[in-house]
This record gives structure tokens, sequence and C-alpha cells, in this order.
């Protein structure tokens, strides 16, 4: 409850006052393990006043693995750095999450986000976000694109994430999107034309859940806030195919590697044996996704400039 180890309270528990005191004097002039890194670190949390011990932590890990420390220490380490420097950390709410426990290789879940970053040049470019993490083992996966997603784009996304899992789940659970779905007809969804014919061909279960509603998809919900909070965040754009590839190494040392705080598991190692529940993928669905698509502002009067002109 008080979040402190056993092994810490042993530690002082038969200690005389004195033998505290020099202790305390002692640790006053020992050099820490993160000292090297202290001046990097204060660096980030004067640009980044809302950055987490968690990313920090992935930044180091980035740059310098293997790390001698651990990330509760490093989380000490900062607390002690912004009580120093005086600079407060952002509020952050806790996100609620149901934790229903699935059969393997039953459910996934699937959401879209989206962040703003900083290009080199400190111009600004807003990044989306595909998401789908498996119910049981909360393995994830993402994938990352520089345009809005279309239909197309959206089912090339699943199908790069049954290939990252090597199979596909029975059943997957969406928000109501409109790349997905076009209405809602007395209970029953009419998904687009596209995402019917891929469903058809997939043959996995749809289930749409209602907007604002964690009990149904806060998994997903805490993936995409883990993704561009924990590994997006903060981190300088220079083109999607290096962002998509550094979004896999933090997959695989952070996202899928670092201990789930709601089943106290390692996603990867649940993985290892839930991927053997899989379905198999059928003959993945085929079709040519025009990616010279450009992104334009509509203005208040429904006018588009393209090619110097006005276009309604």
């Amino acid at each position: 409850m008080l979040q402190i180890d056993y092994k810490t309270v042993d530690k002082y528990w038969d200690m005389t006052p004195e033998e505290f005191a020099e202790s305390i004097k002692k640790a006053e002039v020992r050099t820490k393990k993160i000292d090297k890194y202290k001046d990097e670190i204060l660096g980030w949390l004067q640009e980044f006043n809302d950055i987490t011990a968690a990313q920090v932590y992935d930044w180091l890990k980035e740059k310098y693995n293997p790390l001698n420390f651990k990330e509760r220490t490093l989380r000490l380490y900062i607390s002690n750095l912004r009580d120093e420097y005086e600079i407060p950390k952002a509020p952050y709410i806790r996100q609620y999450e149901e934790v229903p426990e699935l059969p393997m290789g039953y459910q996934a879940q699937v959401d879209l986000g989206q962040i703003w970053l900083k290009r080199q040049d400190r111009t600004k470019v807003k990044v989306y976000c595909f998401a789908m993490v498996l119910s049981h083992s909360r393995y994830k996966f993402l994938w990352w694109s520089d345009k809005p997603f279309t239909t197309l784009s959206f089912i090339d996304a699943h199908n790069k994430a049954f290939e990252y899992f090597g199979g596909m789940p029975e059943e997957i659970v969406y928000d109501q999107d409109r790349i997905l779905a076009v209405s809602e007809n007395d209970g029953d969804i009419i998904c687009t034309e596209g995402f019917q014919k891929y469903m058809d061909t997939m043959k996995f279960k749809m289930w749409l859940c209602r907007p604002f509603d964690p009990e149904s998809k806060g998994k997903i919900e805490a993936v995409v806030k883990f993704a561009k909070y924990n590994f997006a965040d903060h981190r300088i754009f220079i083109d999607i195919e290096s962002f998509n590839d550094d979004s896999f190494k933090w997959l695989e040392r952070t996202g899928n590697a670092k201990v789930h705080e709601i089943t106290k598991k390692v996603p990867a190692e649940v993985f290892a044996l839930e991927k053997e529940h899989l379905k198999p993928v059928p003959q993945m669905f085929c079709e040519n996704i025009n990616n010279n698509s450009v992104t334009y502002t509509v203005r208040k009067n429904n006018i588009v400039l393209y090619e110097q002109s006005s276009r309604r």
C-alpha cells in the first residue's frame, strides 16, 4: 500500500539513529549511477515539463541500452530533480480500464489516434496511429501514417497487424468510425462496402462499442495513450518510414516488454503462448492502395484550394 519494498524496510528497521544519520551522510556524497545522464535528463525535463519518467527511461534505453539501473530508481531521481530545479510536472488523470479475462486468441481491440509532432525545422506535422492489441496478452501492434486513414489504408494496417502477430483473433472490437461503419440501422451496423468485403474474406467477428465506453474498449484506449505519450510525444519527426521503424523497436524494448500495470505480466511472454491460439490468416485481401493521396484543408465556405484554383 505504501509502495515501499520490504527490503528497504528491512534495511532500516534495526538501525540505530546514529547508524541512520551516518547512512544519510554517505548517501549525500555518493555518486549515483544515473548522474552521468543528469544533464541530458534535466534538459528533457526543462524542454518537456509533462514528460514521464517512463518515457525518459525509454529514451535512455534507446540511446544507451543496456542501463544498469531500474525504472523505479530513475523515477525517484527525476522526482528529486523536479524538486531541486523547480520543474513542476503537468497533472495526469489516470484512465479507467476494466479487466475481464478473455480466452487466448479470442479477441483483439482496434482504435485510431493522432498527435502533433515537430520536424527538425520546428514546423508541425500531424501523425495518425492505428493500434491493435490482443485482449488476453496485451500484445500490441502500431502502424503510423502521415495521412488520415481511409478504408483501404485501414485494411492494409489490419493485414500488417495479422502478419506481425502471425495469426488473427476470432473477434475484433472497434469504436464506431466512419472508416468502417456508414450507419446503424435498428441495432445493425452497416459497414462501408470495402470493409464489409474485407470482413467477408477474413471471416472475423466485429463488435462495435458505444462512444465513451471504457468498459468495452479500455485496453486499446490505454494502448493508444501509451503509444502517443511514451513513444511519440516530443520525438522529432523525420519521415514516416523511419518513424515506423523506431515504433517497432519501441514495441520490442518497451511496449511489449514492460510489465503490464493491470495484468502484472510481460505481454511478449504471454503472447508466446497466446499466438498458438490465433486463427490462420486467409489469403490477404488484395486491393491497390493509392498512397499518392494529398490532404487539403476545407474552408468554412466548403472551398478547397487546388492548383491555385478554388473548387467547391
